[in-house]
């Protein structure tokens, strides 16, 4: 099948939406489909205000639908909601041709966090948005729950997967296995909707670790001096830092599945969270613990058996995410194919 993906998230961004992306296209690529990506990096763009690390891309209906049409794409799946999702959107119902979308991130709740602005306006958009859509990927029950809760009953089960290398075998971080335990790690952006302040304010015994970027370090870093700042990390150094980690923290309120969960669980270490979309549907009581009090979930997580966690997070693989995914699709009807 010949599949175009439309993303305003793509490297050289590092979030969730763009792992997800990379592997998925990989896992589909290794099957014999043909995958077109449209992203910000082949359009002139502009820094996101207050998140200069993502890239708006400049361009608009005509310049986006040309690419589908000369890809001959089969089946469209718009990913993100900015500007070129728009325009992918703004494409495919005026020629009325069917087009899958994903709800990735808990958008008005990410918004009222940076500006404080009223989650309902922001829903407002999200209808608009996905409602045109022939099914909208949702990566939980939970999430799939809250878009029928504001009028988007049409959501199709999309989860993820983790990657060959977290797994709980192979090699330590030496640097971080010397450190006061028990040894508390955070990974992700760091940026006010994470709220990673949550996590190094906990008043538990220890080391916090936090690694990722982004646009709250400094001012973190100059808060919490006392915690250790490791910055991006990937493949094999990642793997090496959840395996030496006794427990990864995952403070997010915003997130709609939380895909270093998995990959910590692969790696055999527990998860701490609050109960909330993500690690509700992630976590069980074997792998994680929840609590409203972070320093108790902390806690519970700390006695779980890590050889447990390893093999719940094993039963996420990126082939189950790809088929998972195919099958959600919309293919283009002949008669419009053209």
């Amino acid at each position: 099948m010949r599949i175009a993906i439309v993303t305003d998230a793509w490297a050289p961004q590092v979030n969730g939406v763009v792992r997800s992306l990379e592997a998925v296209i990989g896992e589909l690529r290794a099957m014999g489909h043909q995958v077109l990506v449209i992203a910000p990096d082949t359009f002139r763009s502009v820094p996101c205000p207050t998140y200069p690390e993502i890239r708006l891309a400049l361009a608009g209906v005509r310049a986006v639908g040309e690419r589908i049409a000369a890809f001959a794409a089969e089946a469209v799946h718009i990913a993100t909601e900015g500007p070129l999702g728009v325009a992918a959107r703004r494409w495919c119902v005026a020629r009325g041709r069917p087009f899958t979308t994903a709800y990735h991130t808990q958008f008005p709740d990410y918004i009222a966090a940076r500006i404080g602005m009223n989650p309902e306006w922001v829903w407002r958009y999200i209808r608009w948005f996905h409602a045109p859509a022939q099914g909208i990927l949702a990566s939980t029950p939970t999430i799939e729950a809250t878009l029928a809760a504001h009028g988007l009953p049409h959501a199709r089960r999309w989860g993820r997967g983790v990657a060959a290398e977290f797994r709980p075998h192979g090699v330590l971080d030496a640097a971080i296995a010397v450190l006061p335990r028990p040894i508390m790690l955070y990974v992700g952006r760091v940026a006010v909707e994470k709220n990673v302040a949550a996590f190094l304010s906990v008043d538990h015994p220890g080391s916090k670790l936090v690694v990722g970027d982004g646009p709250a370090r400094a001012a973190l870093e100059a808060r919490f001096p006392e915690a250790h700042f490791l910055g991006p990390r990937f493949g094999e150094v990642l793997a090496a830092a959840y395996r030496t980690a006794d427990v990864l923290v995952f403070p997010s309120r915003t997130d709609t599945f939380g895909l270093v969960m998995i990959e910590a669980l692969a790696c055999g270490t527990p998860v701490a969270a609050f109960p909330v979309t993500g690690p509700l549907d992630v976590l069980t009581p074997e792998g994680g613990a929840m609590d409203e009090k972070l320093s108790a979930a902390i806690d519970r997580a700390l006695a779980l058996d890590p050889r447990r966690c390893a093999e719940l997070g094993a039963r996420h693989t990126w082939r189950a995410s790809a088929e998972q995914f195919l099958a959600a699709l919309a293919p283009v009807p002949a008669s419009l194919a053209a």
